[in-house]
């Protein structure tokens, strides 16, 4: 279990003012919720999401811009004096995946589903901004929302960082739910949080020829076998511990039927890694062992490697403001604040943001109340992916307070 950083038992008027709106605010934000559930919108086009936005904000003293490249939702609430600039975000998009949960209010696109949470997070944005926009005369500075569509592998953040929806802005941060946290509680770290994402593929290429005759062909299937094997080992003898990497090979193609060795073999798969030194050097050193390997065979290995997310890295002093000043004000009594003790192997386009604006991203947890264990709840990406949904309050408080206190400046 991670180590807890405790709780702070007494709450200023505001930070109690802040929790019980938000517990007010949640059968309005169920609902909306459960109606983007029942939609769900895949990439970069979200035009109904972004409608259902739209709609969500529009009785708001909010500066709304829509995207140009996507389907995006840029609102800025501006306080009564100047100040700083905070940055909230909430995605939107779905994934390309069934949905088996058996919820009344369950995709009604096959295909499709919110299976990472993001009908969450863009409910809870909504419900902060709500929050923020009642407390406008208190506000010195501004906030700004981000509506992001395409987090799940299309860069949303980075396209609508190049439209501008961080210009100006002083801090930013981000809350992803995950069911594998026990309901309402927050976790965090400084420093790395979520990986890098990258996908590697490889062609080896031999010399076909007849099955019973392997001696004249130059085989590529045992080569290919060969590389997945020396990645294992070479990511447990040549990667820091303390700065781990993943390296998986999740698909191996060749060959046509059952007497026949194929020209080729190809392999594709990806690369996880918790800093950019160690994901450097995983990245030499794949393309040097498959290369290397199928020369030793008398063959050829071409190898491509497509970047992807970059590390998602917590700024050390906003992580501290999540884990020991905000955090416990806003949990109180209900639940707990933990500092996660190592990064996840996931990966997030939020990085885009934290390498340009000092910020954090915290994990909520959103365990249903049946498991027992959250360990074994099903996770996100799942199929049967469930979460319980009171946990909203907590984000939407977590989003408010968050504001609220970088606003007033570095801690």
């Amino acid at each position: 279990m991670p180590h807890s950083r405790g709780t702070v038992r007494t709450m200023s008027l505001l930070d109690a003012s802040i929790t019980e709106d938000a517990d007010g605010l949640l059968p309005e934000l169920i609902e909306l919720r459960r109606r983007i559930h029942r939609h769900p919108e895949i990439g970069l086009e979200l035009p109904v999401t972004q409608a259902t936005v739209l709609e969500a904000l529009s009785d708001l003293p909010l500066e709304i811009e829509t995207g140009t490249a996507l389907t995006s939702v840029t609102a800025t609430l501006h306080g009564t004096r100047p100040g700083r600039r905070v940055l909230l975000r909430g995605d939107m998009d779905a994934l390309v995946m069934p949905e088996d949960t058996g919820l009344d209010f369950s995709s009604e696109l096959p295909g499709v589903m919110h299976a990472c949470g993001h009908d969450v997070h863009v409910a809870m944005l909504v419900g902060a901004a709500r929050l923020l926009c009642a407390r406008r005369d208190e506000l010195a500075g501004s906030v700004r929302f981000m509506f992001q569509p395409g987090e799940e592998g299309q860069g949303g953040a980075p396209q609508m960082i190049a439209e501008g929806v961080l210009v100006g802005v002083d801090a930013a941060f981000a809350i992803h739910i995950t069911p594998n946290i026990p309901s309402g509680w927050i976790a965090t770290r400084p420093g790395p949080l979520m990986a890098s994402a990258d996908e590697i593929f490889i062609t080896v290429r031999g010399r076909g020829g007849h099955a019973s005759t392997p001696h004249f062909t130059a085989d590529p299937v045992p080569v290919a076998c060969e590389i997945v094997g020396a990645f294992q080992t070479a990511v447990t003898r040549r990667v820091d511990a303390f700065a781990p990497a993943v390296v998986t090979i999740a698909t191996i193609e060749a060959g046509t039927t059952t007497n026949v060795i194929p020209e080729t073999a190809r392999l594709a798969g990806t690369i996880r890694t918790t800093s950019e030194r160690t994901r450097d050097l995983v990245h030499a050193d794949l393309v040097r062992l498959a290369e290397g390997i199928a020369a030793a065979h008398a063959m050829t290995a071409e190898v491509r490697i497509d970047p992807g997310y970059p590390v998602t890295v917590n700024d050390a002093a906003t992580a501290a403001l999540v884990l020991d000043e905000v955090g416990p004000r806003v949990v109180a009594e209900r639940a707990r604040v933990v500092e996660a003790p190592a990064p996840t192997m996931g990966a997030e386009d939020w990085s885009y943001v934290l390498q340009k604006v000092p910020g954090a991203m915290a994990f909520l947890g959103v365990c249903p109340p049946d498991v027992p264990d959250a360990r074994n709840a099903p996770a996100c990406h799942s199929n049967v992916m469930r979460l319980d949904e009171p946990a909203m309050a907590t984000g939407v408080a977590l989003h408010t307070a968050m504001a609220l206190r970088l606003l007033d400046g570095p801690a």
